[in-house]
Parts: structure tokens; C-alpha cells; sequence
């Protein structure tokens, strides 16, 4: 199989040939770096390709293979990331002019390790401003477009990495999820994205947001590409006192063991926000396909998750104006009017709100997981309300109308930043324009594994997965 043709496929494919020596990791980081200057522009996913620096690494990768070295689980294998993690002495400017001239002195914890898994870092890819956003748009960087539908958003805030990955231009990628940057994006373009359990994966050198809800984790073409990249990034850090000392499962080993009749609770209408009836449709339609695997599926109310979803915009809110109150203060008329329109109502929370919000998390988290899980292994839930909006949907950045479209898209995500809950999402068909639509799988805490080997029996006895895309023709 040639370069191009592995390009096509996933991840785990990629890294099996070029350990047996069928392509060379100067060949796949070739195509990669053609498939992405050649046809990222057009989708406005790119920022920088470091094509010197990578095929020096591939080159060095190369002969330490034939020299018999060990090399990591990735070794050779190109990929490029969310403008959002440091590389000490490259320009990161997090989708933004604000920080434009940024150049970090460290290196992201997560980038070390994919660095020492043997990954070859292709360079940066378009991002939201400064990650806060859901629908992707970013007037200063250009709007990453979707590569089913060039009018639609792409979601976000991960939005560069999910088009280049959709559009099989990149194998997979890191994101982040502060309010759904990974499941939403993921959602919009048909592949899988992954929020790990609050503190499983280091944040150390990633760029902050708010710092109790931000999560980083991967986002790919399979359950197994996410559990390979997993593998690698997974873990306590000493450079981040929030990542948690526990061990990382085997979680390639674990994904093809049986279910075992694992317990499902499907979050059944009524919602408290409606499903479109044409995502209703195939909602129902998927869940009448996890009968294909070995699972008990029962109906269940869903809690109410709206309170949950108003305690992490407080949150959020707060630690985001926080952080940001001096460059606003400096650079206002640099900032992106979306980002604004996010960002400034921080300004008005009281102080009372946002400690409230913060100090009932634990207790949020204790009844939530004892209402669902009790009797349950994992929810089924939607991922979104309605189909794939276009990028002139919601108008000016700074109407109510933008606003409201963000909380829509985030509805049935978001409760599980602030509960820090696993969750996934993956795809379950498209709609009548076309667009993927997907739905969100959750586990219990540290649970990660159980939604990858779940994802990945729905994805080979269930056809819970897409193919690629219309981009490029």
C-alpha cells in the first residue's frame, strides 16, 4: 500500500506498516505534508507546516528502524495538532492575533510524549481564538470550513484538527474540551473524539482556558486510533498538580474483549431542549442498532442536566474573563467579535455565583453518578439537537442569536465537563443535507476504556462509523 492510500485509513494502520517496513516514515510524512499544503487551505484548517523540521525527523526515524533500535508505538508515524500546544521555540498563537507573537519556552507535556512515542510533528492547525467557541467560526484566522459541506461550520473549537482528519489529510490530532472543543467538532464531521476523565491527561503547556473544566484528549478516525493515542498521552505529571497518579489500562488490549452484556441507559425523549426530527430519526435509528452487540439497553429519563450545563457557563465564565482581563483591557480590538461575545459576560458573574458553582461540583458529580450508574455501565445520549448548522447561521458574532446557537450545540455535551465525566462521541449516519450526526457515549469516572472497547464493537458490528468525505473532489 502506498503513502497516499495509508493516508486514507487510520492511524493503527499506519503505524503496523511502517513498523513492518512497508513504507518508509519519509514516504507517509511526504504525503501528509502534500495532502495538507495542497488541499488544508481550502478547508482554512491550516496555520504553519514545519516541513524541514519533519522530514529531518522521519528521516532520523528511518535509520534508527533499519539500525535495529526500539522505537515507541508511533515511531514515523506524521501528525499535526490545535495551535494551542506549546513546542519551545515555535510561534503558537492559539487562532488569535492577541498572541500572535507568542513563542513558547516549553513543551506540552502531551507533545513530549507523542514526541518519545516516535510522532513526527507536522506543524499547527487552525483553532478557534484562544479555544473559546463551539461553532468554530474565527473571523482573524478564516473560518474553518466543513469537508462535507464547505458552507457548514466545522465545530470548535478544535475545528482545524477535525476537518484535516475528516478530509484524510491528517491521521489524527490532540484537541481540547473545556465545554465540548473535542465531541462537538468531532460530531460535525463524521470521526470520533475522546474528553477524558478530568485529570487522566495532562494539561501542562497546553494553552489554558479555565482551568477546572479543561480537559485535553484525541480525536481520530476509530475507538482504536483513540485508544493507541491514549496509550501514549495517559498519565500522572508532575508539571500539572490536577493530573491524577493511576495507572493507564491496556487500552488496545481491552478493545476486543467481549462486552459481556455491558448495561446501557439510553437517555430517552422527552429532552429538555427537542430533538429535530430528522435527528430524532436517526438517534432512534442508532439505538435500535446496539442490539448488533453484546449490550442490555434500557430506557431511562435523563436527569436534568440544564442546572448542570448553567454551573459550568458560571465557571466558565469567570475563570475565562479572569484570565483574560489584561489583554482585553490592552488589545480589545484585536479580539475576535465571536470570542468577545463569549467571553465578556464573565465579567458580570458575582463572585458568591461562581464559588457556588464550584463547590457543589463533588456533589453534582456523587448524584449524578448515582442516579445513572447505578444500575448502568455507560449512558447513550445524543451528541447534538439539530443537523449541522451553515456558517451564516446565526448572523453577527455579537447577536443573541450566535449565543444562543452555542448553548443549543452544547446542550448534551457540556454537563460533563463540569461533572468531568469520560465522554465520546462518534458517528451514527448523516442527514438530509448531507452533514454527519453523531451520539455521545459516558462512563463513570476513569472509565475511558469501557467507552473505547464500546465504540469499538459499535463500530465494527453496528456500522457505527463513516467513510470519508466529498473533500477534495
Amino acid at each position: 500500500m502506498s503513502a497516499a492510500e495509508l493516508l486514507e485509513g487510520d492511524l493503527f494502520a499506519a503505524a503496523e506498516a511502517l513498523r513492518r517496513g512497508e513504507v518508509t516514515s519519509v514516504e507517509l510524512t511526504t504525503a501528509a505534508l502534500e495532502a495538507l499544503g495542497t488541499h488544508a487551505p481550502a478547508l482554512n484548517a491550516l496555520v504553519e507546516l514545519w516541513d524541514d523540521e519533519a522530514l529531518a525527523t522521519a528521516e532520523r526515524i528511518d535509520g534508527e528502524r533499519q539500525g535495529g533500535a526500539a522505537l515507541g508505538p508511533l515511531a514515523g508515524v506524521p501528525l499535526a495538532h490545535k495551535d494551542m500546544f506549546y513546542r519551545a521555540g515555535k510561534a503558537c498563537a492559539s487562532g488569535s492575533t492577541v498572541r500572535g507573537d507568542f513563542v513558547p519556552t516549553v513543551t506540552a507535556s502531551v507533545i513530549e510524549r507523542l514526541d518519545a512515542a516516535g510522532v513526527v510533528d507536522l506543524g499547527r492547525l487552525n483553532m478557534v481564538e484562544f479555544a473559546l467557541g463551539l461553532t468554530g467560526h474565527n473571523d482573524i484566522t478564516g473560518h474553518p470550513k466543513n469537508p462535507w459541506n464547505l458552507d457548514h461550520i466545522t465545530g470548535g473549537s478544535s475545528s482545524g484538527p477535525v476537518a484535516s482528519i475528516a478530509a484524510r489529510l491528517n491521521f489524527a490530532a490532540l484537541g481540547s474540551d473545556t465545554g465540548g472543543s473535542i465531541r462537538v467538532p468531532a460530531a460535525c464531521v463524521g470521526i470520533t473524539g475522546l474528553k477524558p476523565t478530568y485529570g487522566r491527561v495532562s494539561r501542562a503547556g497546553a494553552l489554558p482556558l479555565s482551568h477546572t473544566l479543561d480537559h485535553v484528549g484525541p480525536l481520530a478516525r476509530s475507538a482504536r486510533d483513540l485508544a493507541l493515542l491514549m496509550e501514549v498521552i495517559a498519565g500522572p505529571d508532575p508539571r500539572d498538580p490536577t493530573a491524577v497518579d493511576r495507572p493507564v489500562p491496556p487500552y488496545l488490549a481491552l478493545l476486543d474483549r467481549p462486552l459481556g452484556g455491558m448495561r446501557l441507559a439510553v437517555g430517552e425523549a422527552p429532552f429538555e431542549i427537542p430533538l429535530s426530527a430528522e435527528v430524532a430519526g436517526l438517534y432512534d435509528r442508532a439505538v435500535e442498532r446496539l442490539s448488533a452487540v453484546d449490550a442490555v439497553a434500557s430506557r431511562i429519563t435523563l436527569p436534568p442536566i440544564e442546572p448542570l450545563n448553567a454551573l459550568r457557563r458560571v465557571i466558565m465564565l469567570s475563570e475565562v474573563a479572569t484570565r483574560h482581563e489584561d489583554f482585553v483591557a490592552e488589545k480589545r480590538g484585536e479580539y475576535n467579535a465571536y470570542t468577545l461575545a463569549r467571553l465578556e459576560p464573565g465579567y458580570e458573574v458575582a463572585a458568591t455565583a461562581y464559588l457556588r458553582a464550584v463547590t457543589y461540583r463533588a456533589e453534582a458529580l456523587r448524584r449524578f453518578c448515582a442516579e445513572v450508574f447505578a444500575a448502568a455501565d455507560v449512558l447513550v445520549l445524543p451528541a447534538l439537537a439539530e443537523p449541522i448548522a451553515k456558517l451564516d447561521a446565526a448572523g453577527s458574532a455579537d447577536t443573541a442569536a450566535y449565543v444562543r446557537l452555542v448553548n443549543g450545540m452544547g446542550h448534551f455535551i457540556c454537563p460533563f465537563n463540569y461533572l468531568g465525566l469520560p465522554a465520546l462521541t462518534l458517528p451514527i449516519g448523516r442527514t438530509q443535507n448531507g452533514l454527519p450526526m453523531a451520539i455521545q457515549l459516558v462512563a463513570p469516572p476513569f472509565a475511558e476504556a469501557r467507552l473505547l472497547r464500546l465504540a469499538h464493537h459499535l463500530e465494527r458490528e453496528a456500522d457505527f462509523r463513516l467513510g470519508p468525505p466529498p473533500f477534495p473532489s
